[in-house]
């Protein structure tokens, strides 16, 4: 089998209210859908996020068109060989969106090779288990959202049998986000998992006194408290709070989560294979947490990360979103993953990623 194409499909949609959180505010969603094609008529499909987050569809086609040529003409189940040829930093950069095109050709890859052999990518990795527990990803500041309707929010996610949930903070004065943390505690129950993000929103000292007004919220993590690549700010908070901190869906191949542990800058890692360069380096990420005994919560994408959290022996939870977070939500893809009654999510056993993308619907929102 060898590959003949590489495409792009770009895809932007407006958000009814902007969402917003530590730092940034978010009008549109994206997607990014990469498509490697074979001469046994064997397509795999991956994706990343699209033209919604700033960048431009024909930026994203330019890294597409450049990486092509290292793989046209290739195996594709030789997925280590092309990783290696399509990564040269010194020619493509070792961080932003020509990592993100690498993970996103790599993720393909993958469903393609699990489309090839009849099995699905948690089985090709090794398939520590098939499910694992779930938490539901939200809170987001938006206009005309108080406490009420947070609350209203956190009492739906109970509806779908969360038993974590995730609320954002740093983008309002400390006073305001540790009364939303008490609210969202009081509506959940002292057993639902509480975790708050951050979103890089704050300095060092910063993020230390909130974590200290929070302790007594039984916060289950703190997750990027300070800029991704403040190391040492990250170490200072891990040491002055008793809540566990997580951090690194910002970060980048092996290489920077390998300073993020040389620096004790988290407890629990959140790596993101659309952004840190795919399946393959994700893997490397999760051994060398391993050999550390630290887990792994990954972060987005949960039809994606649902195979890779299952396949290790480290593995914590599994972030989810819902439509709070993207209106498409439940409509981008024709499967979908839900919480069972423990809140758990099994692992798809169709090949490869075991989704596939609802491109009817897509197609009113193409931009590439």
């Amino acid at each position: 089998m060898k590959i003949t194409d590489v495409t792009l499909q770009g895809y932007a949609w407006p958000r009814a209210k902007p969402i917003r959180n530590g730092k940034y505010t978010y009008t549109t969603v994206g997607l990014n859908l990469i498509h490697v094609h074979t001469d046994e008529g064997i397509t795999g499909v991956g994706w990343g996020g699209g033209p919604a987050f700033g960048r431009p569809a024909e930026l994203t086609q330019a890294f597409v068109d450049h990486f092509k040529p290292a793989l046209v003409g290739e195996d594709p189940l030789c997925y280590r060989r092309l990783w290696h040829r399509m990564w040269e930093p010194k020619i493509v950069g070792r961080r932003g969106m020509s990592t993100q095109t690498i993970s996103a050709i790599d993720i393909a890859l993958w469903d393609l090779a699990g489309k090839a052999l009849g099995q699905p990518i948690y089985k090709l990795l090794g398939a520590y288990t098939d499910r694992v527990p779930a938490y539901i990803a939200g809170g987001y500041y938006e206009e005309g959202k108080g406490l009420k309707e947070l609350a209203e929010e956190m009492e739906t996610n109970l509806e779908l049998n969360a038993k974590a949930i995730k609320i954002k903070i740093g983008g309002a004065p400390i006073r305001e986000d540790v009364e939303r943390v008490r609210v969202v505690r009081e509506t959940i129950g002292p057993d639902v998992h509480l975790l708050v993000d951050a979103n890089n929103a704050y300095t060092a000292y910063q993020a230390i006194d909130v974590a200290r007004k929070l302790e007594p919220y039984d916060i289950f993590w703190f997750e990027e408290p300070v800029a991704p690549d403040d190391y040492r700010g990250h170490a200072q908070v891990t040491r002055a709070t008793s809540i566990p901190v997580a951090t690194g869906e910002n970060e980048y191949t092996r290489y920077g989560f390998r300073d993020l542990i040389a620096h004790e800058a988290a407890h629990i890692l959140n790596p993101d294979a659309q952004i840190l360069g795919g399946i393959t380096e994700f893997m490397h990420v999760a051994s060398l947490a391993a050999a550390h005994d630290l887990q792994i919560a990954p972060h987005g994408a949960q039809e994606v990360h649902i195979h890779l959290i299952t396949a290790i022996s480290n593995g914590l939870i599994l972030e989810v979103y819902r439509e709070t977070v993207d209106p498409l939500r439940s409509q981008i893809f024709k499967e979908r993953l839900a919480l069972d009654e423990d809140g758990y999510v099994v692992a798809p056993d169709r090949p490869g990623l075991g989704v596939e993308p609802n491109y009817d619907l897509l197609q009113q929102y193409r931009v590439a």
